[in-house]
């Protein structure tokens, strides 16, 4: 059997070494660093041999080594190390394959780059131009930019963050905020982000193809207002693509997949690890053991500052679909840690993230959670606490705070705070006791005990949580009801005690209920869906202006953000509203038939109450509910009557008859009614 020589200066070389490794191909790889030995997969790491050999070194290592095939995937711009290749292969009388790298030449051309031959040109043409500027062609060729007069004014280099890398850049004068030491390749993103701190007005960069983050530097060019001042790579005329090298060293193993990426390898691990609240001492036993045997950690700068202990090569990003997009690019990473802020099942993006990955090698190890953390640091017990988030996302807090004695919070962001405790006073809450945390575990970590009235102006961190006490929530009403003399009204129309909880019932509330109130009044039933359906929205749609300001009246006494008012006349204000799953029909104002058509094209399954009073609106809907099938529907007639006190005598006041009508969605028809039966 053929054992392969791979000389690996990329990521393509490490991704070949892996997959032949992975189908028991004999391979030896040579790299010229101790950081290229790091980055390679964990089970390569005892057939590598590390240092800068000359071409009768490689002779040497092909004899000893026995190779019978030698694969040169060093970088486009090692030249000088491809010739060393060459000549040995000639030496030792053994084939040279050379794996060629996509190009992106064109791509830059696009961006209106400024091309140039080598090293030596680019330095030459920044000195005839102005302009800071952001070097990211590597430290071996970085004294070459030092013949530039103003270089350590006008120039930031990137470079890996090695300790011999490190101490070269700064013989050179490179250093301080001068230089900018990572591993990449950078997301788009990144990039932005280095070239405007560092108001870069050139990103000087070599073409290191798709693999190597081309694409994202073109792009992260033009989004920060920099040019591109390209290093223009040698060009390469004889060699192999990857798939075309892996059918000239394996060519039964391409033959039986079109598709190079669905060639099967070995297993990887993907572990999906809660760190805690970022203390290096909150890590688990678990969670250590998985980070010493990564091949990568990939998380946010927060996340990774707090394992950089483990020295192992890392990728700053937080979002899943690019951290998913970054672990198809580099194959070559076989086990592989996702840093998770607190645990991984408690409003992480470990959800999203196992969607995507194959659960057989995927593994989660749970963290220390924030809630857990903050309950210990109060002396509190959490059994009975309600869990909520507001960190970049919506929940009903006040909802939740009306129904549990106590409710946790993950809230987030500078200013976040703030705008929870402002809101928790506009509803009700003032003066019920609360807990604010921050920095929870670090050791500038706070935490504040007062009332949201008391904090409300206090200044905050980015890093926060609450937990929120009402007393009173047990003494909360959880039927509808509520008397109407407790609503704002002044001289608006409202849909009486009485009927409101008859029209609820029939709406059959859920949880999460996104409902329409259509004709609102004072918002007497918007109030009454939303303290039901705390999970939910509702919109209430009122074309009188003094009728709206009421319903944001009602809404803030009774407790109800999850309430929003909508001005203007329907069916026209309904467009733009978010689909409906209940819908509330108060008043049309003649436009029944248009109001149901536009809930029936919105929301087949929709579910609709109406409440009629006048005989034209009950003449409009029994015509439109027999032109259009329902099902479910029903229709009631209501006549209640309220006793009021006269002197010593309680009188029966009857009050207007009411038609409430009930039904979902549109009814099917069965095939022989809607004339598809093949047999008619």
């Amino acid at each position: 059997m053929d054992k392969i020589l791979i000389f690996a200066g990329t990521s393509d070389g490490r991704k070949l070494a892996g997959l032949l490794h992975s189908h028991q191909i004999p391979v030896h790889i040579c790299v010229a660093t101790e950081y290229g030995e790091k980055v390679m997969q964990s089970e390569l790491k005892d057939c590598v041999t590390v240092g800068r050999l000359d071409a009768a070194q490689m002779v040497d290592l092909m004899k000893r080594e026995w190779a019978t095939k030698v694969v040169d995937a060093t970088h486009p711009y090692a030249v000088a190390v491809s010739a060393n290749i060459r000549s040995a292969c000639r030496e030792a009388g053994l084939p040279y394959l050379r794996l060629l790298r996509d190009e992106d030449e064109e791509l830059a051309e696009e961006e209106d780059a400024v091309i140039v031959g080598s090293v030596e040109e680019a330095a030459e043409y920044l000195k005839g131009v102005p302009g800071r500027a952001l070097i990211a062609t590597g430290s071996k060729e970085l004294a070459k930019f030092t013949v530039v007069p103003d270089y350590a004014e006008r120039f930031t280099a990137r470079v890996l963050s090695t300790p011999e890398v490190l101490e070269a850049c700064r013989r050179i004068g490179f250093e301080g905020k001068n230089l900018i030491a990572m591993q990449g390749p950078f997301t788009e993103e990144l990039n932005t982000a280095m070239l405007k701190q560092t108001h870069s007005e050139w990103l000087v960069t070599k073409d290191s193809g798709k693999e190597g983050g081309f694409p994202e530097k073109v792009r992260a060019a033009k989004n920060a207002g920099a040019r591109l001042l390209l290093i223009q790579r040698p060009r390469e005329t004889e060699g192999y693509t990857f798939r075309e090298l892996v059918q000239e060293l394996f060519p039964e193993l391409v033959a039986e997949s079109k598709n190079i990426d669905l060639i099967p390898v070995e297993p990887r691990k993907f572990t999906l690890l809660g760190i805690g609240m970022g203390a290096e001492e909150q890590l688990t036993l678990g969670g250590d053991r998985a980070c010493r045997e990564a091949d990568v950690i990939i998380g946010a700068r927060r996340m990774l500052q707090s394992l950089r202990r483990y020295e192992k090569p890392v990728h700053e990003e937080y979002r899943s679909a690019e951290i998913i997009h970054y672990i198809h690019r580099h194959p070559e990473y076989h086990n592989v840690v996702i840093a998770l802020s607190g645990d991984v099942g408690f409003y992480s993006g470990a959800r999203k993230l196992l969607d995507e990955l194959p659960p057989d090698e995927t593994e989660l190890i749970c963290g220390i959670s924030s809630v857990v953390y903050f309950c210990s640091r109060l002396q509190m017990p959490w059994e009975d606490v309600k869990l909520v988030s507001v960190h970049g996302r919506y929940a009903n807090l006040v909802g939740a705070l009306q129904e549990h004695k106590k409710v946790f919070s993950l809230v987030g962001g500078a200013g976040a705070m703030n705008e929870v405790l402002k809101q928790l006073c506009l509803y009700g809450f003032g003066s019920i006791p609360v807990h604010t945390g921050e920095n929870l575990s670090y050791p500038d970590e706070r935490i504040l005990e007062g009332t949201p009235e008391t904090l409300k102006e206090e200044t905050f961190g980015g890093l926060t949580v609450l937990i929120a006490e009402n007393p009173d929530a047990d003494t909360h009403v959880i039927t509808p009801g509520i008397p109407d003399e407790q609503f704002l009204r002044d001289k608006v129309p409202m849909t009486k005690e009485e009927v409101r909880s008859l029209s609820i019932s029939k709406l059959q509330l859920t949880k999460d209920a996104v409902v329409w109130d259509i004709g609102a009044g004072t918002g007497s039933v918007s109030v009454e869906c939303a303290r039901l359906a705390t999970k939910g929205h509702v919109y209430a749609v009122e074309q009188k202006e003094v009728a709206a300001e009421l319903i944001e009246k009602n809404a803030r006494k009774f407790g109800t953000p999850n309430l929003e008012v909508i001005r203007g006349l329907a069916p026209q204000a309904l467009e733009d509203l978010p689909t409906p799953t209940h819908a509330f029909i108060g008043g049309s104002s003649g436009n029944l038939g248009e109001i149901l058509d536009l809930l029936r094209s919105r929301n087949p399954e929709v579910r609709i109450v109406i409440n009629c009073i006048a005989m034209e609106t009950i003449s409009a809907m029994t015509e439109y509910i027999g032109k259009k099938p329902f099902r479910e529907s029903d229709i009631v007639q209501i006549a209640a009557a309220k006793s009021r006190t006269l002197g010593r005598y309680h009188m029966m006041t009857g009050m207007n008859p009411i038609i409430i009508a009930s039904f979902r969605g549109e009814e099917s028809r069965s095939e022989e009614e809607s004339g598809s039966n093949p047999e008619t």
